[in-house]
């Protein structure tokens, strides 16, 4: 993580800082500043990819004042394979408090895990809570999506 020193107009200048609005400008800001490549989808919603998963940096609420960090496993199931799959989000979820881990079946029928860390911004964060808060969601999502990938069965996506 970038440290509060980076200069005086920098997304993470100022320690502790005030709180900022959520937005995505400020999201983008500071994974940046953090060194990770996002671009906005065709929605409009923020996504790195990382050698294994894509995680979508998502604003939500009624006025985006909720902070999502959802990540998209990049190894792939058979329909088959969801019970263990289940098995291993509940045993995950039951063992870690981030991310919260669930199966999702795509429209072609395959199975993936996905993650997701929410927190309620409406008051604001300061760019240090944020790029904290940016930080582990990176960091959890993709230790979920690595212990993915151990799983047997996996099927080219």
């Amino acid at each position: 993580m970038v440290s509060p020193e980076d200069g005086p107009d920098g997304p993470l200048a100022g320690h502790p800082g005030p709180l900022r609005p959520l937005t995505r400008d400020l999201v983008a800001e500071v994974l940046a500043a953090q060194g990770h490549a996002v671009t906005p989808d065709d929605r409009g919603d923020l996504v790195g990819r990382w050698q294994d998963a894509l995680i979508w940096f998502l604003l939500c609420g009624a006025a985006g004042e909720m902070l999502q960090v959802r990540t998209l496993a990049a190894p792939a199931f058979a329909i088959d394979h969801v019970p263990a799959l289940h098995a291993f989000c509940n045993s995950w979820n039951r063992d870690r408090f981030w991310p919260k881990a669930f199966v999702h079946v795509d429209d072609a029928g395959r199975a993936r895990v996905c993650g997701e860390v929410i927190t309620d911004l409406e008051r604001g964060a300061t760019t240090h809570q944020l790029a904290r808060l940016l930080d582990r969601g990176v960091a959890t999502g993709r230790r979920l999506a690595a212990a993915t990938g151990h799983l047997p069965g996996s099927v080219t996506g």
